[in-house]
């Protein structure tokens, strides 16, 4: 018999690369306001992630929030575990530093050449960054990333940090499994995260014989109304994402017939498999409940495409919905 969902489970992502800060003050009531988990956001060429969350806290919105995730080349280790506690302190609340290396391309840019070994680089990378956030010294000498140190002693009463990381496939989720506390999906059909990922995090996990990492699920939806159309707004919001070989390679895998030369078709077959929910509210509600009844421990509810589209109201009123048929079991 499947498990009963635990409560405070259910989490916001802000989807886009804001030009003024209000939006992002909006979602952070609406988290506020309703008992959701947590504010997530990613990477961002605007306003910083980092920064655009201590606003909030500024603003007096102390919420806990999420990095999901933020591309380790653009941060020394040192750097990225200083900026989390700058955040846990800044908002009271606990911190989920999520990191990713971006594309292969992105990496080329940043570095002037491709990571040989993106496993590697990232383990490497969460393993500092998490030492540091514990306040352990780190000596590591790595291919990719190096430091010897540590940063000051923190009061013992600041708010928690988890360290996480993005995962496509196996060799990833098992990396986590080793060094991080969160593992975090986009856009993964659910059974690719049971029958794939959630063995291969316990399996790092328990190598090292370490706690295993909680799996946090981003899942993009819609509520369906008269005049949207699902296929536009998967396309609107996960474009780039479905012209990359290494995430389309992750649905193929996973039975989702995509091609990083067609995002188009690859958007169609995102809604066509339910990968991209929609439906009404209780529908959408119900498919969350699905994923917290599996090995998922967290859904961050995302209404990129809707909000890319349509604006902030429209998308805000979608999750209102959503939760409002989600009930107070999961908040």
């Amino acid at each position: 018999m499947a498990s009963s969902p635990r409560p405070g489970r259910v989490s916001l992502f802000f989807p886009i690369m804001p030009l003024q800060p209000q939006p992002f003050a909006d979602f952070a009531e609406l988290v506020r306001d309703t008992g959701l988990a947590r504010l997530w956001t990613g990477q961002s060429l605007s306003y910083e992630p980092h920064q655009l969350f201590s606003y909030l806290a500024g603003r007096g919105l102390h919420i806990p929030v999420g990095t999901a995730i933020s591309v380790m080349p653009l941060r020394h280790p040192l750097e990225a575990a200083m900026a989390a506690r700058s955040l846990a302190l800044f908002s009271g609340r606990s911190v989920v530093a999520g990191f990713g290396y971006g594309s292969a391309d992105m990496v080329a840019l940043l570095r002037g050449t491709r990571y040989a070994s993106p496993l590697t680089a990232t383990r490497e990378y969460l393993s500092m960054v998490r030492a540091l956030v514990n306040g352990e010294r780190v000596r590591q000498a790595g291919e990719y990333h190096y430091l010897e140190g540590m940063l000051p002693p923190m009061p013992s009463e600041y708010p928690r940090i988890e360290v996480g990381a993005g995962v496509l496939r196996a060799g990833m989720a098992r990396v986590v499994g080793e060094t991080a506390d969160v593992a975090i999906t986009w856009l993964t059909p659910l059974p690719h995260v049971q029958d794939v990922l959630a063995p291969a995090i316990k399996a790092g996990a328990h190598s090292r014989g370490r706690a295993v990492p909680r799996i946090v699920s981003i899942v993009h939806f819609a509520v369906d109304r008269p005049g949207r159309r699902p296929y536009d707004l998967v396309l609107t919001a996960n474009r780039g994402h479905l012209s990359m070989p290494h995430y389309t390679a992750m649905l193929r895998g996973a039975g989702v017939d995509a091609d990083p030369s067609d995002p188009a078709a690859g958007a169609a077959a995102l809604v066509d498999s339910g990968v991209f929910v929609v439906g009404t509210a209780r529908e959408i509600a119900s498919r969350v409940t699905e994923y917290l009844r599996s090995e998922v421990d967290e859904v961050v509810l995302s209404p990129a495409g809707v909000m890319m589209r349509e604006g902030v109201k429209a998308a805000l009123t979608d999750v209102h919905e959503v939760v409002a048929e989600l009930g107070d079991a999961f908040f």
